[in-house]
């Protein structure tokens, strides 16, 4: 993703003009003969002094320090009002509003469609070939290795941490699954707990991906080990309200996460979270 503030690929520079040849009268061509096409003379090199430009700008400085403050005053208070503030100002001047928020939460949306899709294919009895999802492969596996089994069939780690925080959101949300569905076979979900397993995703990728830019402040400004835990799990909880209520919004007006949909209702849902939480920051 390309950030606002990154400026725009400069031009090329003018090619000076080469001096001309003196000119010579051209030799008489036979009648019907056309003049001979001269080779093209390849670029010439240009010494790298004179090819620099301008260093590209850098995101602005500070731009998380209203974010900062208002998580410092979360972290001592617990005051979801000084929460809010963090995420609206997180979103405003963070990432220059929530258009650009919801972009760079794209692979949220993309991880939530192979999510939906995996568990789907192997509910119908169709993991794809060499899938870790193959039934036959997880015979007799415990409740973890099948989930590990999902993680690696959905988010395969690169070593990125926007990868390491998809895999860990899509372990929460098969944990939570078990918690609100007991019974719930990993490999056999019915399209209720499908959905319910990709809303949870989505919001946990969120707060996530918001831990990964700024949660060490709550960390840094609680007065306690055991009371950051607790501010982290109440902003946890705080962006999986919101984000579910985006969801619910949706599906009131019929937009289900059906597999050929998931994609475009889970970037909805995401951009629909991201201004509210602009307007936080108001």
């Amino acid at each position: 993703m390309v950030p606002p503030w990154t400026p725009p690929a400069p031009p090329p520079e003018p090619r000076a003009p080469e001096p001309a040849a003196p000119e010579q009268s051209a030799p008489a061509l036979p009648a019907g003969d056309d003049p001979p096409v001269a080779p093209a003379s390849p670029n010439p090199v240009v010494p790298l002094f004179q090819a620099a430009v301008a260093a590209p700008a850098l995101a602005p400085a500070g731009r998380f320090r209203g974010t900062r403050r208002s998580l410092g005053d979360y972290a001592r208070s617990g005051n979801r009002d000084d929460l809010k503030r963090a995420l609206g100002h997180y979103v405003r001047s963070g990432y220059s509003g929530s258009a650009t928020a919801a972009a760079r939460l794209g692979g949220t949306a993309t991880t939530a469609q192979a999510l939906g899709s995996a568990l789907s294919n192997v509910a119908n009895g169709q993991p794809a070939a060499g899938s870790p999802l193959d039934p036959a492969l997880l015979a007799g596996r415990s409740i973890q290795e099948v989930m590990d089994a999902v993680v690696e069939a959905v988010r395969p780690t690169d070593g990125t941490q926007d990868a390491e925080a998809a895999r860990a959101a899509i372990r929460d949300a098969l944990s939570e699954l078990l918690t609100q569905y007991p019974e719930a076979d990993l490999l056999n979900l019915d399209s209720d707990q499908r959905e319910f397993v990709i809303e949870r995703y989505a919001a946990i990728d969120v707060f996530r991906r918001f831990e990964l830019d700024v949660g060490v402040s709550i960390n840094e400004k609680s007065p306690t080990a055991t009371v950051a835990l607790a501010r982290l799990k109440d902003a946890r909880d705080y962006v999986k309200e919101i984000v579910g209520a985006e969801f619910r919004k949706l599906r009131d007006v019929g937009k289900r996460l059906t597999v050929d949909r998931i994609n475009r209702v889970v970037s909805e849902a995401v951009r629909e979270t991201c201004i509210v939480f602009e307007g936080y920051a108001e």
